[in-house]
């Protein structure tokens, strides 16, 4: 009897010491992925190739936007919904892309952090704005230092932007450029950044600003009072909201280990835009997600890919014969 409850003891010490796998957050997010969109088929001109995807967006035609930091291509190459090349442009304006999103008039926006300005075009990369003085680094209403992101009001009023890697705020303007307001420095406390990488406003006017090497997620009214800040979600890379309320965030498990990483251990989750309790979750690199309104999850990857998630899920893996299935 006694060396039966050894031999168990030993087993439970054994397995104890085992690490298995983690669950999902939430519950798995059942979706499937085309790794390599643009790519593959490969339907650009001859030689083009991605750099670093540093960004891409979806505009409300449905063109997918990759905006990337290789030679190869230039900055804004342009995709239908399937993959198709239909268009690019962008040569020789930006110093670092990072950041670009479509706005409900069809117009896109990009952040340069290398040239400290936001940028608005046209779907065909007619330069309609430009916001900060090239070249030039500051924290006047003029001028930005590495800006990162940009979001915009309900009502398509204001827009803003996080400004970033070299300041610590986020900025407030109209859609014509005139400044509003500005809040946030450097530090950890509520209202104060390191590095704001990511801004969203959901259908409520309220900004959640991706506070990523403090590891939280700050929520604001759209005048910047601090309301609450979330520390249960890592160092969030981007996040995205939806017309319709929903919030997903390309995340990873701290600052140190993105870096470390280099962005490959990431998690999309999907989140509870009230109480921030996450509601799925899945294994994805990536620096930057839209999500479109009939569900497809774009990804853009410093790895070089553009990644299509879409719904669905196997129903059986490979062999007539193997034994493994997908669990419910």
């Amino acid at each position: 009897m006694r060396v039966g409850l050894l031999i168990l003891a030993g087993l439970a010490a054994a397995a104890a010491a085992q690490q298995g796998w983690y669950p999902h957050e939430g519950g798995l997010l059942k979706y499937r992925v085309q790794i390599r969109f643009g790519e593959e088929p490969d339907t650009m001109p001859d030689g083009w190739k991605f750099g670093r995807v540093s960004a891409v967006t979806v505009d409300a035609q449905g063109d997918v936007y990759v905006f990337h930091r290789g030679r190869k291509a230039p900055p804004v190459v342009v995709f239908d919904a399937k993959g198709r090349y239909l268009r690019a442009w962008g040569e020789g304006l930006f110093g670092n892309a990072h950041g670009m999103r479509a706005d409900a008039e069809g117009r896109i926006w990009v952040t340069d952090n290398g040239h400290h300005l936001v940028m608005q075009f046209t779907r065909d990369g007619k330069l309609l704005q430009t916001w900060g003085v090239k070249g030039q680094a500051g924290t006047d209403a003029k001028t930005f230092n590495r800006p990162t992101d940009i979001a915009f009001s309900p009502d398509g009023r204001h827009v803003y932007v996080s400004d970033g890697y070299g300041n610590s705020r986020v900025v407030q303007y109209t859609r014509e450029g005139q400044y509003v307001r500005a809040w946030g420095e450097k530090g950890t406390a509520p209202g104060q950044f390191n590095t704001p990488h990511s801004i969203g406003v959901d259908p409520q006017g309220r900004v959640y600003v991706s506070d990523r090497e403090n590891n939280r997620i700050q929520v604001f009214t759209a005048s910047g009072e601090f309301i609450r800040q979330w520390t249960h979600l890592g160092a969030t890379q981007n996040l995205f909201l939806t017309p319709s309320g929903e919030m997903w965030a390309i995340t990873h498990r701290n600052n140190i280990e993105n870096l470390t990483y280099d962005t490959l251990a990431g998690r999309i989750m999907k989140i509870d835009i009230d109480s921030g309790r996450i509601l799925g979750s899945m294994e994805s690199p990536g620096h930057w997600l839209h999500v479109t309104n009939d569900g497809l999850i774009f990804v853009g990857s410093l790895t070089g890919n553009v990644f299509r998630w879409y719904p669905g899920w196997l129903s059986r893996g490979l062999g007539e014969t193997e034994g493994l299935r997908p669990a419910n």
